[in-house]
């Protein structure tokens, strides 16, 4: 018999339950509101930057704008920024995009926007990555460790001497706080990468470490 038959006959033979009406939806919920969530954010982050560029667009009866570049704008966006990545890797425009970088920095009231916004990026991505270095922190000097991220090795400009800057993120959140700690409160994580345990965090301590240990073997 053919194993789709063999398959086929052990789900006839398991009966509807009405008593396990819970139970299905639940199981249900579970299969479907991963995928539904994660397409819903795709759609929305593609419509989202396809909306910047007004490619495509018409006036509806209210005169309200609608943009319906159906991901031309989201392709020229990202086509553009991995264009401009390439190109900033050349020294011409490395030297250009070093003077607007100190232009931005020093412009009253921009600079604020500007720095911030740079540093919290460049904490992500870039050769000034801030989250790489994973600990286990004591943050209120009990027996109780959070999982955190060192940002600053050292808080002497704060007139702190022995301490370091920790950032916690929170789970379920992007959200997160810095705390500044004694070093001898704080204990390296050497076992896992900063990105097992930034998921691991941020998903309230659910992920299961061994599968993301083999999804990094294998990539």
């Amino acid at each position: 018999m053919p194993a789709y038959c063999c398959i086929f006959t052990g789900i006839m033979k398991k009966r509807f339950s009405y008593k396990h009406l819970l139970q299905y939806f639940l199981q249900g919920l579970l299969i479907l509101a991963p995928i539904a969530i994660t397409g819903y954010a795709i759609y929305w982050i593609i419509t989202t930057i396809d909306s910047w560029l007004p490619i495509f667009s018409s006036v509806d009866e209210k005169g309200v704008r609608q943009v319906q570049n159906y991901g031309l704008g989201f392709v020229v966006v990202i086509v553009g920024l991995i264009l401009l990545g390439y190109f900033s890797s050349f020294f011409i425009t490395g030297r250009i995009l070093s003077v607007l970088d100190k232009f931005l920095q020093r412009t009253p009231g921009i600079k604020h926007i500007y720095s911030t916004t740079r540093d919290f990026f460049e904490a992500f991505a870039g050769d000034k990555k801030k989250f790489t270095q994973n600990v286990l922190a004591n943050v209120d000097d009990n027996d109780v460790w959070r999982l955190g991220f060192i940002t600053r090795d050292s808080m002497e400009d704060f007139g702190l001497k022995d301490y370091v800057a920790v950032y916690i993120p929170m789970a379920y959140s992007v959200a997160g706080n810095v705390y500044i700690i004694p070093k001898n409160r704080v204990r390296p994580i050497t076992h896992i990468s900063s990105t097992q345990t930034m998921k691991f965090a941020v998903s309230g301590g659910v992920t299961d470490l061994n599968d993301e240990q083999e999804k990094e073997v294998v990539l």
